[in-house]
């Protein structure tokens, strides 16, 4: 046997030998990659700085309850808008210039506010107070502003998602299925909760050029259950409600619909749903902010979201009972803000924005202060980055 074994050895060689004895032993050490993981996107994102926006007046109006950012990359400005339901100026937004520090690791160096647009309804007149409670925006590739509203059921004022053009005036509104409308203000039966509305809202697509624009998709989710999907388990996560719509010139379609389970409810919890949506791909990938408040404190979770192979949920009337032949859409934590440096308030708003000084792509986010006394906006300042 030894002599064989010596023959075998001296045909290959020995380099031949160790050569083959390396491939063995890096093929063991190749990593084991779950089949879940090649549903996300390979990503990180960097807390770098959080820059406090002090309560001031402003054209007339408190600046405060910003709960939807809009990076405007074309003319470098940047959209906060307020979800201030008019106690403190008409229901609008914000336009912003943003500097970055020239060098050293990447902070926000000035923050300015430059514009106050109020919204306007299809005659040019401010929306009456209490009518409308923008939550999410997101700017569209024929340069307009889409903002969702939560409505108010006590008011009987419907939720809806309206696009407006740059000067704040509603051009259109989104067909909206009669199951996120509430049938009576007193104990509906159906529809969005109270203040648990359309909180997110994100846009996929680009200009054709030339001045065409080719269809493209908008996104939008509810922060919490609608009343029909509610679940009083406290073991069971609520489902959130996820809408994907398809834009073109003359037509606008809702193609599918898909449940999103949310984190399951903190003991003690007061507020617990998702607060802003973020497309970063084509391919439905997304970022999903989740925010909980209550006896343990406030706590924020940034969450990757995979919506491929999900079910279409538009036929099911209620997401309550057993879900088991209903396929969510997939999450993965990207991060948990307890576990930053930096403490940061009631997140609400988030939008990809400019470039940082050594290339890479910068996140920006904004907490809502609700308007309460000496408390801060704050904006913050991430890194987002793509893994090869």
């Amino acid at each position: 046997m030894a002599e064989w074994i010596g023959q075998g050895l001296r045909r290959i060689g020995w380099r031949s030998l160790i050569l083959l004895l390396a491939l063995i032993v890096t093929s063991c050490a190749i990593p084991q990659i779950k089949a879940e993981d090649r549903l996300f996107v390979p990503l990180t994102v960097e807390l770098l700085d959080v820059y406090t926006l002090p309560p001031q007046p402003f054209e007339g109006t408190t600046v405060g309850g910003l709960s939807a950012l809009a990076y405007d990359r074309p003319r470098d400005l940047l959209y906060a808008l307020s979800d201030d339901r008019g106690q403190f100026g008409p229901a609008r937004f914000y336009t912003l210039a943003l500097t970055f520090k020239p060098s050293g690791p990447p902070k926000f160096d000035t923050v300015t506010l430059t514009e106050m647009t109020p919204l306007l309804d299809a005659e040019g007149h401010p929306y009456p107070r209490g009518s409308v409670d923008p939550e999410g925006m997101a700017l569209s590739p024929r340069d307009t502003l889409f903002i969702s509203s939560e409505g108010d059921v006590r008011q009987n004022a419907p939720p809806f998602i309206g696009e407006f053009d740059r000067t704040g005036r509603i051009l259109a509104t989104l067909p909206l299925p009669e199951r996120y409308l509430p049938d009576k203000p007193d104990r509906p039966t159906r529809g969005v909760q109270n203040n648990l509305s359309l909180e997110g809202l994100t846009v996929t697509g680009t200009s054709g050029g030339a001045g065409m624009v080719e269809p493209f998709r908008l996104f939008a989710a509810t922060e919490s259950a609608l009343v029909q999907d509610y679940n009083e388990d406290p073991s069971l996560p609520l489902n959130s409600r996820f809408l994907h719509y398809l834009i073109g010139d003359d037509q606008t379609t809702l193609i599918a619909e898909h449940r999103y389970p949310l984190e399951l409810e903190p003991s003690g919890a007061v507020v617990n749903g998702l607060t802003a949506l973020l497309a970063i791909d084509p391919a439905g990938h997304f970022l999903a902010l989740e925010r909980a408040f209550g006896l343990r404190g406030l706590q924020v979770k940034l969450f990757q979201l995979a919506t491929g192979g999900a079910t279409d949920t538009s036929t099911i009337p209620s997401l309550r009972g057993d879900l088991s032949g209903i396929a969510p859409i997939r999450k993965q934590l990207v991060l948990d803000f307890a576990e930053t440096p930096l403490a940061v308030d009631n997140l609400e708003g988030m939008t990809l924005g400019p470039r940082l000084p050594d290339g890479s792509q910068s996140l920006l986010m904004v907490s809502d202060n609700n308007f309460e006394g000496a408390r801060a906006t704050q904006l913050l300042l991430l890194r987002l980055k793509t893994q090869p």
